[in-house]
């Protein structure tokens, strides 16, 4: 593929082509994929030999045309009530859903995951709450709660552990807010990396049924480790919800290899457990290596990636052409983020050993680079 071609590919969405996309299937299989963030301990190799094994009889047969057994398998694994569940073909779905049959102007910390403004109605529907690099991107909530009052808003957003930006919140933070947020009509808390805030998550699920604004996005790329698959979820107390968005979902969104995934998740939520916590260890040992290089600008994280920012020498979209032509490696340039410079880069753990080859691979491109 041509570099020209290639270079066309970064700007045709605000999100990374795939490698598949940049130089085909069967040369994205030599390259480290650092951008696109998904567990790489997960699914275990059992449970890839079962998809295998039934994918031939799988992939000609239709999948349910009713979520319920899904919904029992996935609320099974997590320990809630299944009828308060909707799985969507990837959070993405679900996202448009309730950007477009629940909203009508909400609130928008940025920098952020980019559907949740892109896929608005109308993009002045979005108020955008700008963090400050100064603090690390981290959302003040008592600031952010009076500043969407100001605004006469009464739906809001929170990513939470934050993405691009690394950026987490207790448990404590998140039910304090809650509870003082309760004039909200929706409070949208998207979960997607609280898995890997550390050894115990401080996920808000167990207690979702208490507030009934609270509305919980998960997207199972990322935890799960299957974004080939489409796989994400939302969880509501919330009836009005629920039903509002049902209405719009369209038969047979989530497809039959996808299914059968999920009816295996109950058998093997230790061997996920055990994943999990293999990538809180990387990450840790990823983000205390990033720092060794002076470099670099290093956010603390509670997610599976890490942010930094390059001081000096180059931008990230250089950094990202260096790192894939001559390292075979690929990772995010952040800099169509609203909200961001054109020095940031999102890198996702990939395990320990190719963790290292990153950082080693960084330092030599970024000390060449200030010479």
């Amino acid at each position: 593929m041509s570099s020209e071609l290639r270079q066309h590919l970064f700007y045709e969405t605000s999100h990374s082509p795939s490698l598949a996309e940049l130089v085909g299937y069967e040369d994205a299989k030599d390259i480290i994929d650092f951008c696109f963030i998904a567990n790489p301990y997960y699914p275990t190799p059992g449970m890839l030999r079962q998809l295998q094994d039934n994918f031939p009889n799988l992939i000609k047969s239709y999948p349910s045309s009713s979520p319920l057994t899904s919904q029992r398998d996935l609320g099974a694994v997590l320990g809630v009530n299944p009828d308060n569940l909707i799985i969507g073909n990837g959070a993405t779905e679900l996202i448009v859903l309730i950007n477009t049959t629940l909203i009508e102007r909400v609130a928008v910390p940025v920098p952020t995951f980019g559907e949740y403004i892109e896929k608005l109605k109308d993009q002045r529907d979005g108020e955008l709450f700008q963090l400050k690099p100064e603090q690390n991107y981290q959302l003040n909530l008592p600031e952010y709660l009076a500043w969407v009052r100001k605004r006469g808003l009464k739906a809001l957003l929170i990513i939470n552990p934050g993405n691009p930006t690394g950026q987490v919140f207790s448990l404590d933070e998140m039910c304090d807010f809650l509870e003082r947020a309760k004039d909200m009509e929706l409070v949208i808390v998207d979960e997607s990396f609280i898995d890997f805030a550390g050894e115990t998550v401080p996920s808000l699920l167990p207690l979702a049924d208490r507030f009934s604004n609270l509305l919980l996005v998960r997207s199972m790329s990322k935890h799960c480790g299957v974004p080939g698959l489409r796989l994400g979820y939302c969880y509501s107390s919330n009836l009005f919800v629920l039903n509002r968005m049902r209405q719009f979902i369209p038969t047979w969104n989530v497809n039959t290899l996808a299914q059968y995934f999920l009816s295996l998740l109950p058998s093997t939520n230790d061997e996920y457990q055990e994943a999990r916590r293999r990538v809180v260890g990387d990450v840790r040992r990823l983000f205390d290596s990033l720092q060794s290089i002076p470099e670099i600008e290093v956010y603390p994280t509670g997610a599976n990636f890490v942010l930094f920012r390059i001081k000096k020498g180059m931008t990230a979209t250089e950094l990202q052409a260096r790192l894939l032509s001559e390292h075979r490696m690929y990772v995010r340039d952040c800099s169509n983020k609203i909200g961001m410079d054109n020095f940031h880069v999102r890198v996702a753990s990939q395990g320990q050993e190719k963790d290292a080859r990153l950082v080693t691979a960084l330092r030599t491109i970024l000390c060449s680079a200030v010479g």
